[in-house]
């Protein structure tokens, strides 16, 4: 089966934007982000930004079951 990079919920594409300029920001890329995009990032620092984007869902998620 192929694989697809579409969200589950199509809703929460700007959500999800919104979480990854937040983290690049964290990580202080957001500007070369900005003005470059992300197609001239390295794979190390999408990398980063993808696993801390991931780390803030686990996060929120296990607040919820308190």
């Amino acid at each position: 089966m192929a694989r697809s990079n579409k969200p589950v919920n199509p809703g929460s594409e700007n959500a999800l934007d919104r979480m990854k300029m937040e983290v690049a920001n964290e990580l202080g890329i957001s500007e070369r982000v900005r003005s470059q995009g992300w197609a001239t990032m390295t794979s190390a620092d999408c990398g980063r930004v993808g696993g801390h984007m991931v780390r803030k869902m686990i996060e929120q998620y296990e607040s919820t079951l308190q």
